[in-house]
């Protein structure tokens, strides 16, 4: 039962933030600011509600950039990204039968028309990059501001998507478009979803543990700085 908590926990999160996230897109339409907040909020509250059981991570590409990090075993990593599939497919799917198909195709993150799909990749990289350093420096970070990373990793959701919503939809996160993808059998670039933002966590994690990140060698815990 314990090591099912993280994984339902994971679960829910991420069940929220594809629920919300096509709901956002049907009611707010081009209303960039009102999605990218309807998104912020949610991963505010639920990684603020998850933090605890599972890392709130809610996110394939956040669980990449901590495995690179050194902070997650493989074998956890793939149970997390199956909960968070199914969380994302099982949201998609509600929201099929609410809305219909053409409502879960229009929430799905796709590229601008004149957005090539390399450049959609490098764009979803450098998002989920931002996104995945703040989750180490907040969350993971013994030094970080913990108590107000929820808060933090939401704003962060939020300015990736007012730069990045018309280009990509700024998903920064797989399950975000391949839940809708399995339900509405929608699957255009859909690679561009899985590569950019496992690069962009991947560096992201890395950049963290070598460059940032200072450990006892003893117990692989972070090292607060003088006064921090």
């Amino acid at each position: 039962m314990t090591r099912f908590r993280p994984l339902l926990a994971e679960f829910i999160g991420t069940f929220a933030l594809i629920f919300v996230g096509i709901g956002a897109i049907k009611t707010a339409g081009h209303d960039v600011l009102a999605v990218a907040l309807a998104h912020g909020l949610t991963i505010g509250a639920f990684v603020s509600a998850t933090l605890h059981i599972s890392g709130g991570q809610l996110n394939p590409a956040v669980t990449f950039g901590l495995v690179c990090g050194g902070h997650m075993k493989w074998s956890n990593a793939l149970r997390y990204w199956i909960a968070q599939c199914l969380g994302g497919i099982s949201a998609a799917l509600i929201c099929l039968g609410l809305f219909g198909r053409d409502v879960v195709v229009t929430g799905t993150p796709q590229l601008a028309i004149n957005l090539t799909a390399a450049q959609g990749i490098l764009v979803e990289a450098i998002l989920s990059f931002f996104l995945v350093f703040v989750v180490h420096g907040t969350a993971v970070d013994e030094r970080g501001p913990r108590r107000i990373a929820g808060l933090v990793i939401g704003a962060t959701i939020t300015l990736d998507i007012l730069f990045g919503g018309p280009l990509t939809g700024a998903a920064m996160n797989p399950a975000r478009v391949f839940g809708p993808a399995v339900a509405a059998n929608f699957w255009h670039d859909h690679y561009v979803y899985w590569i950019g933002p496992l690069v962009g966590g991947a560096v992201g994690g890395f950049v963290y543990r070598l460059l940032i990140e200072r450990r006892r060698p003893e117990s692989g815990r972070t090292i607060s700085p003088p006064g921090g």
